[in-house]
């Protein structure tokens, strides 16, 4: 069966062991909220999965589809079909987003795209996320809000077509309005590819346009709560204070 497996996951950042024992599955075409309060571990956690050096596993595996990653490092696991869009994404002056992109698709392909293929590919991702046409000329991320972040982040989503997603607090400075439009275009990428969602946040707000199938809660390194999207609701009620205490 296809999924991704994090098996009794343990990490270390800089000696100090942060995912004590984290055991999860992933599957394709799910949404699988990872919530709790700031230094739950949450963005340990994904960066782990992706492959990060400075962040070490010490004990478990990750497993992608049956095949053991645990010990590959991040470009091959990028290749094998993971993702990671950022919390806070970096701003690259002088290179802009058709040019990084492109290099980023044809380095998953093995049959590279024209560049004729590839701006007619981008033109149809970027009309189907609303998205003005003259975006892809800007410099990655230089001098972009908060919004046109996320939404150049969910543009790579669509264009690199990943079997999964890791999504880190992806509605972090958002407001509403550009909370929907971000959440629409993953709905509307997840749907088309049976893509498998791991959407990281301790905010419900973004679980009411993209509906999670499971809710996970991890804190001070552990997995305390699991049920379906009622568990977000309940947070946004309660806080994660109730549920901590129980």
């Amino acid at each position: 069966m296809k999924k991704l497996e994090i098996i009794d996951l343990h990490v270390e950042v800089n000696g100090t062991e942060i995912i004590k024992g984290v055991t999860l599955t992933f599957l394709p075409g799910k949404v699988h909220a990872l919530m709790g309060p700031n230094g739950s571990g949450k963005s340990t956690l994904a960066n782990a999965i992706m492959g990060h050096p400075k962040y070490k596993i010490t004990k478990g595996r990750i497993m992608l589809d049956g095949k053991d990653i645990t010990k590959e490092k991040a470009n091959v696991r990028a290749k094998e079909g993971i993702f990671l869009s950022f919390q806070y994404p970096a701003e690259i002056t002088g290179v802009t987003i058709s040019n990084f992109l492109r290099t980023a698709v044809n380095n998953k392909r093995e049959k590279k795209l024209s560049i004729i293929d590839f701006h007619n590919l981008l033109k149809e991702k970027m009309a189907e996320l609303k998205m003005d046409p003259s975006f892809n000329k800007r410099y990655l991320n230089a001098g972009f809000s908060g919004g046109e972040k996320k939404r150049a982040e969910i543009l790579q989503l669509a264009m690199l077509e990943p079997k999964y997603a890791l999504l880190d607090e992806t509605d972090s400075g958002l407001d509403i309005d550009s909370i929907k439009i971000v959440a629409e275009g993953i709905e509307k990428v997840r749907k088309q590819k049976a893509m498998g969602i791991i959407l990281i946040t301790h905010y419900q707000r973004i679980l009411e346009y993209l509906t999670p199938d499971e809710v996970s809660i991890l804190y001070k390194g552990k997995i305390i709560q699991q049920g379906g999207k009622e568990l977000a609701k309940k947070i946004e009620s309660e806080g994660f204070e109730g549920i901590i205490k129980k």
